[in-house]
């Protein structure tokens, strides 16, 4: 993806097949992507660029201001995040099949000794996205009925760039696994906004009024999920 100079603003210009040109601020850093049409003039880029730069700032400034975590050694004292509360991480070594469970503030993780930093992150993953998936239906089946919506397939993934994805021509929503480390209300907030795009894709003012409408704060879930520390990660986009 070639990178373009605007003044002091360095971004990454895609060009597509596509009838509207979109800008996105991407964690960690606030790298900005921007996905534009094939046939659009390098001055059009520009002056939609100018025009969102405020709004470009913002973006970025938020990102800067997150707490980060450090590199994730998995191996115990480490704090890892469940709902939005750390939890201290204990790894017991035993000869017997991978298991974790959360007894008081500590999340133990029981591996056998051959288990390496990825194959105990593996582990852990597995045990969030055990939780994520008991805990999401029952979050999906209220906001289909009161949003009056129905979606083809809701699935579980980590992302890099999203908390969540929906396409609303075939109804299939994404959910960020990177979710179940947050707030509830986070997780929440992210369902009904994915499910408002099953009545308005863009982000517009209809959808700003649908979101207000059915989650009246929802402006105040977007800003806690926004100063949670973002988790450590090698980006790459």
């Amino acid at each position: 993806m070639p990178l373009v100079t605007f003044g002091e603003l360095t971004l990454d210009l895609q060009r597509k097949p596509i009838k509207n040109l979109h800008i996105s601020v991407l964690p960690p850093d606030g790298r900005v992507r921007v996905s534009a049409p094939v046939s659009l003039s390098d001055t059009a880029i520009r002056m939609a660029v100018v025009r969102r730069l405020v709004w470009i700032r913002q973006q970025q400034a938020q990102f800067q201001a997150q707490p980060r975590q450090s590199e994730r050694e998995m191996c115990s004292g480490e704090t890892h995040y469940l709902w939005g509360r750390g939890y201290r991480l204990d790894v017991v070594l035993v000869d017997k099949p991978a298991e974790v469970k959360l007894q008081g503030g500590w999340i133990r993780m029981k591996v056998p000794p051959h288990y390496d930093t990825a194959q105990r992150e593996a582990v852990l993953y597995q045990w969030y996205r055990g939780i994520l998936k008991q805990r999401l239906p029952k979050l999906m089946a209220k906001w289909q009925q009161e949003i009056k919506v129905e979606a083809s397939y809701v699935g579980i993934k980590r992302m890099k760039t999203k908390w969540g994805s929906c396409n609303p021509q075939t109804a299939r929503i994404w959910i960020n696994l990177e979710l179940v480390k947050k707030p509830p209300e986070c997780l929440e907030f992210i369902v009904v906004h994915e499910l408002v795009h099953l009545h308005e894709r863009k982000h517009n003012e209809r959808f700003i009024g649908l979101m207000s409408i059915h989650l009246p704060n929802w402006r105040e879930h977007r800003a806690k999920l926004n100063k949670m520390p973002l988790a450590y990660n090698h980006w790459s986009y």
